[in-house]
């Protein structure tokens, strides 16, 4: 694995969240020396997610700050579209933007972000433009882009089955891959391209994958 300073990836932990959608891209900012660490609303309870894993946060969300992280990840989850338990995470999302520390969010979790009003001048996508023009508040249709996964300065965002491409935008976004690896990557993960594997060995090889 290889070694690296920066601050943590923090991710989002809840009730009901898709385990799945940040699979690829946890698994793979680890491996590149990236330290990933779960948020829940309290740090002491556990959450369990829609896969029926049993998670016990590493933190609290109140103590969560800008300041001393690289990244917070957002998954979709049930409990976006039932009501407004997931709201702070979403204001903690505001305040990650407003320090220009970047936010990703995938599935639901863009729901709630277009309910706090930060998709109104971002270019965004999500499952579909009308699941995002039913969110209350929400005034960005203009700003929707039908895309796999879209970054939009620190803002990314994905549909609930794009998670290798919203993987690719955050290792992007953090530069974690030169951007031939990177390609080579998403060729591999996203299309089963085998021409990309000998890319990827090397790289290995050479410290840079």
């Amino acid at each position: 694995m290889t070694e690296n300073p920066a601050k943590p990836v923090h991710l989002a932990v809840y009730d009901t969240w898709a385990d799945w959608e940040t699979g690829h891209t946890t698994a793979h900012l680890t491996q590149r020396g990236y330290r990933v660490r779960t948020v829940g609303l309290a740090a002491g309870t556990p959450v369990t997610t829609m896969g029926g894993l049993r998670i016990l946060p590493d933190l609290s969300l109140a103590d969560l700050r800008p300041e001393d992280s690289s990244l917070l990840i957002l998954t979709g989850a049930e409990l976006w579209d039932s009501g407004d338990e997931l709201a702070p995470f979403a204001a903690k999302a505001r305040e990650f933007l407003a320090a220009g520390v970047p936010v990703a969010a995938i599935c639901g979790a863009t729901a709630g972000l277009a309910r706090e009003g930060l998709l109104d001048d971002h270019p965004h996508t999500s499952a579909v433009s009308f699941y995002l023009a039913e969110q209350p508040g929400y005034a960005g249709a203009d700003q929707y882009v039908e895309a796999d996964a879209v970054t939009a300065g620190d803002l990314i965002t994905a549909g609930p089955t794009e998670p290798v491409a919203f993987a690719r935008e955050v290792f992007a976004r953090l530069g974690v891959y030169k951007p031939d690896v990177l390609d080579a990557w998403y060729r591999l993960f996203h299309d089963s391209d085998a021409s990309a594997f000998p890319v990827l060995m090397a790289a290995a090889e050479a410290g840079d994958a």
